[in-house]
């Protein structure tokens, strides 16, 4: 069968509400006002803000309040510590093996971290491998990416499917190298003209699912 990539964060887990979470209790913590919980979203955009500028902005604001290495701690470990892998996602990606799929983790970020979620969750478990862009110095959209993901697992690229979230780091990037892809939605719109998935689906089990049954 050919091979399944799969994005991790807010596409395998729910990074932004397992951060969110993290923020909260820093903020109980340190008797913050839980308004500033938006503020600190804003700034993270999802992961997609470089650590050290999210370190900086926070470190700036609350410098009074909470001591450096607690913000380090909340970046580095926040997320990891909560995300949790729902029931649904993991019996979509026990089909996927149990149909001789190949799957595969492919994620942009820093090593430690998306280990510790792939681990936390008990991912390793599920797939055949992971790349994360920090090991192998390429980031998605970058095709090098995955190309190493598809070495990872010794299967070719030619028929891979692509499932995430990111319109630009997933979809454009499979659309780069002509796989065909599924958009997670999570509850929002296509906005790009320029390229489109090749199917639409509300949460990673649900893509999951649709690609088994397309290949069968």
């Amino acid at each position: 069968m050919p091979l399944l990539m799969l994005d991790l964060d807010n596409t395998l887990v729910d990074r932004d509400a397992a951060f969110s979470d993290a923020v909260t209790a820093l903020l109980t913590e340190h008797a913050l006002p839980d308004t500033d919980l938006t503020w600190v979203m804003t700034l993270d955009a999802s992961g997609y803000t470089a650590r050290h500028e999210v370190a900086a902005a926070m470190t700036d604001r609350y410098r009074d309040n909470v001591p450096a290495t607690a913000i380090h701690a909340l970046l580095d470990r926040g997320a990891a510590d909560r995300v949790v892998l729902t029931d649904s996602s993991r019996e979509a990606l026990d089909k996927a093996q149990a149909d001789g799929w190949t799957c595969v983790i492919v994620t942009n970020g820093r090593t430690t971290q998306q280990e510790a979620k792939i681990r936390h969750t008990g991912l390793d478990q599920l797939v055949q491998g992971w790349v994360i862009s920090e090991a192998v110095g390429r980031k998605k959209p970058e095709p090098e990416i995955f190309h190493a993901a598809a070495a990872t697992v010794g299967v070719p690229l030619t028929g891979a499917w692509v499932i995430g979230d990111s319109p630009h780091a997933d979809i454009a990037g499979a659309n780069a190298l002509g796989l065909r892809s599924i958009w997670v939605s999570n509850g929002k719109a296509w906005a790009q003209d320029s390229y489109q998935p090749t199917h639409v689906a509300e949460d990673v089990a649900t893509a999951i699912d649709y690609v088994i049954s397309a290949e069968r």
